[in-house]
């Protein structure tokens, strides 16, 4: 077998990751043990990079095209697959060992990922203001030139009030694990909902200060850098 090809936001941290979207086909190739390499693109280069490669865009809310990653290529079957749900979904039908939509649960998990988006964007502005820092100029400015359009400027890292909506939208969402009878968003059942909520924790131990992290662990009792760490391991990633 070849090994898949993942394209991935480059950063200046150490290992280069940082961000929360192309992590998740990580921890699926990971989890269904499949071998892959990792090709890195500069943040502002993404247009250009997934152009020549021949990937599909995106659609912006007004209708214009959008290159984004991660893009997954599978030299097995030809395939070229973009935004992370799609590439879950393809994994899940071209290596169906290790489900990540177990029980016919793909619809229920893009509602829930669509949920959880809606619950966290309106908290991030001052983790994409933390982005920002880890980026080289000219992705940096790229980067606030393409997330300014979903979540307006400016981008302020000490507004008590965006802690606060982000406390919120965790205190929700511990409510949900508190209605499952396991560690995981389906109970005893593993599956990309878990994925989805521990790459978003992963993005924000990789961007924020190690006080700002702690501040974020220590809510509900320490679950959500339990939560990190179970999914870790369950990918084989810890």
């Amino acid at each position: 077998m070849q090994p898949l090809v993942l394209y991935d936001i480059l950063s200046k941290l150490p290992g280069k990751n940082w961000s929360s979207n192309p992590a998740k086909p990580r921890f699926i190739l990971s989890y269904k043990d499949l071998p892959f390499v990792t090709l890195w693109v500069e943040y502002s280069d993404i247009p250009i990079a997934m152009k020549a490669i021949g990937a599909k865009p995106n659609k912006r809310p007004d209708g214009s095209d959008v290159y984004t990653v991660p893009v997954l290529s599978d030299p097995n079957t030809g395939a070229l697959i973009t935004d992370s749900l799609e590439i879950a979904s393809y994994l899940d039908k071209t290596y169906p060992e290790k489900l990540v939509f177990p029980n016919n649960s793909e619809p229920l998990i893009r509602a829930f990922d669509s949920a959880l988006s809606s619950l966290l964007r309106p908290a991030v502005k001052f983790i994409y203001a933390r982005c920002t820092e880890i980026l080289s100029p000219a992705s940096a400015e790229f980067f606030t030139k393409a997330r300014s359009v979903y979540v307006p400027l400016p981008w302020d890292v000490s507004r008590d009030a965006d802690w606060e909506l982000l406390e919120k939208g965790y205190n929700t969402l511990y409510e949900w694990y508190q209605k499952t009878d396991g560690k995981w968003i389906m109970g005893g059942t593993f599956s990309h909902a878990d994925i989805i909520v521990a790459c978003d924790l992963l993005w924000y131990k990789r961007v924020l200060k190690e006080d700002e992290w702690a501040r974020i662990s220590s809510w509900n009792g320490g679950k959500w850098a339990q939560v990190l760490a179970d999914v870790e391991k369950e990918c084989k990633l810890a």
